[in-house]
């Protein structure tokens, strides 16, 4: 030890000291019994009586270490702060994260016929894909891949549009779009079987040299809504030294068994994950939810902690897991994350923001008019961490004498003398005179049909994108370039749950009627 620094408050002045008076009676280098104990009335009075000493001082010779002495004067005080450890922050440069776009949107239909889950648009100009996009690019994560499977035409279009080269500085980032491919060989014949697959087949790419340095893995779906930093996100996955964080968010008993579902102990590693629980099963999966920071009366409505399906993996935990461990495991979810928490330090991240699983026609219908409310529980105006999306260049929404009460109203659009109430109107809708709308969500169009076009289609007894005059729609979905005749009603008087007449034009799921992408409803119809 050639020398020895200690902070000190006191008033103080620094004599010389030789290194043999730096020990202590017990042949000790001071530091050794200060590691033993933290004890202030004990070591600090012991380091004072070793170090007040002026024999010598001005001897000095090589090796001889300053130390800081408190005066002479017994009556004064000294205090020593004890030893403080600085916080490990997480540095988002050695971070990547992989958004899940691939699946097969089945619990979406008919919405999913043509377009991939990530790629349906929401809150009027949106798609879910800029809701993780956005998310990493305001969290300063720059290293995005997107995995995509089924039918992903119009969502590489939308990232090609938004993302590469738009004005958002990604610096020495990258957004890369890893697709299902097919390998020679019997094992590379496999397309995605799943979560875990679709990302262990591209293990290679974490594995190349540019991304030697990516330390952790921030695994997303594309298809929820919400607003999160995963700068705290991380943090808490390092400060923890985990090799898994889940995020997590309270539900409550009606939506609880739709999730996997943990247990957490005080320290809040996960020791029991079960995933889409029922009866028995579920019940025993209650918790106090009180125990991670929820109002009593929002606990008694939210007694279970479920998944988000958002992760954190340390990279070398990741590509262990995947390669050597679980070779055969297809799903987080269902398969790795429940057979880690038993082998493996995995945290539960609790995130008590607005979340919405968009996985249902029934959960996108009641997400898209909750933004409509006042106060919304989720808004995408916010100049802080905005939502990024692709620039159509629209000209403002034209509106003629309209009534138009708790709606959104997109880009674009043409709305005269017609009524809207608590529904959202995507890009480039047309509602004509005398038109009502409740309840109900429009994706809009993704091109205009001129005033001409418009009048030779109604000359020839045709029907024109939008929608036609003195028609009544309710609690609808309507898909996009949809063409819908005039006195058409869309109420679903009936009350139907479930049918399927893509034939006719339409879908019902959960007593919501979808008009089909490029349907055609003729003047009059009933549905």
């Amino acid at each position: 030890m050639d020398s020895c620094c200690v902070a000190l408050r006191a008033n103080t002045h620094v004599p010389k000291s030789s290194k043999s008076e730096f020990k202590n009676g017990d042949k000790e280098f001071l530091g050794q019994r200060t590691m033993r104990s933290l004890n202030k009335d004990v070591w600090v009075h012991g380091f004072a009586r070793s170090l007040r000493t002026e024999k010598n001082a001005g001897k000095v010779k090589p090796g001889v270490a300053l130390a800081v002495l408190t005066s002479n004067n017994g009556r004064e005080a000294m205090t020593l702060e004890a030893p403080q450890y600085e916080r490990r922050r997480a540095d988002l440069k050695h971070v990547a994260s992989i958004i899940l776009g691939g699946g097969a949107g089945i619990e979406l239909h008919p919405l999913t016929i043509r377009a991939a889950t990530p790629a349906v648009p929401v809150g009027g100009c949106y798609r879910l894909i800029d809701i993780p996009m956005s998310n990493c690019i305001n969290s300063g994560i720059n290293k995005i891949f997107v995995l995509t499977q089924f039918n992903s035409a119009s969502l590489n279009r939308h990232l090609a549009r938004t993302y590469y080269g738009n004005g958002i500085n990604f610096g020495d980032g990258f957004v890369e779009v890893l697709a299902a491919t097919q390998t020679p060989g019997e094992a590379g014949m496999r397309w995605f079987q799943g979560t875990a697959d679709a990302v262990r087949q591209f293990i290679w790419v974490f594995e190349d040299a540019k991304n030697r340095n990516i330390e952790n893995i921030l695994i997303l779906c594309g298809d929820h809504l919400y607003r999160m930093d995963y700068t705290d996100f991380v943090q808490h996955h390092v400060d923890s030294d985990a090799d898994i964080t889940i995020s997590c968010a309270a539900v409550g008993e009606s939506r609880a068994s739709d999730y996997g579902l943990v247990k957490t102990d005080s320290r809040g590693r996960i020791v029991h994950f079960a995933e889409k629980p029922r009866g028995s099963e579920l019940k025993a999966m209650r918790v106090d939810t009180t125990r991670i920071g929820l109002p009593l009366q929002d606990a008694k409505k939210s007694p279970y902690i479920a998944s988000m399906g958002i992760y954190v993996f340390k990279t070398d935990m990741l590509l262990k897991l995947l390669r050597w461990r679980y070779p055969t495991s297809n799903d987080f979810g269902s398969e790795i994350i429940p057979a880690a928490v038993r082998e493996h330090n995995v945290q539960a991240y609790i995130f008590r923001d607005y979340w919405e699983d968009i996985g249902t026609i029934k959960s996108f219908y009641e997400a898209n008019l909750a933004l409509t409310e006042e106060p919304p529980k989720f808004e995408f105006y916010d100049p802080k961490t905005p939502f990024y999306t692709s620039p159509r260049f629209l000209p403002p929404t034209k509106i003629d004498k309209c009534r138009i009460v708790d709606a959104i109203i997109s880009h674009g659009c043409f709305l005269r003398e017609c009524a809207v109430e608590h529904s959202v109107i995507g890009e480039r809708s047309r509602l004509d005179y005398g038109v009502e709308l409740k309840d109900t969500v429009m994706l809009g169009a993704d091109y205009y049909e001129t005033e001409a076009e418009i009048a030779s289609l109604l000359a020839e007894g045709k029907v024109p994108i939008g929608v036609g005059r003195n028609t009544k729609i309710r609690n609808c979905i309507i898909d996009k370039n949809t063409r819908i005749g005039k006195d058409v009603i869309i109420m679903n008087k009936d009350g139907v749950q479930e049918a399927d007449r893509p034939e006719e034009g339409f879908y019902i799921r959960s007593g919501i009627t979808i008009i089909m992408e490029k349907a055609t409803i003729e003047d009059g119809r009933v549905i």
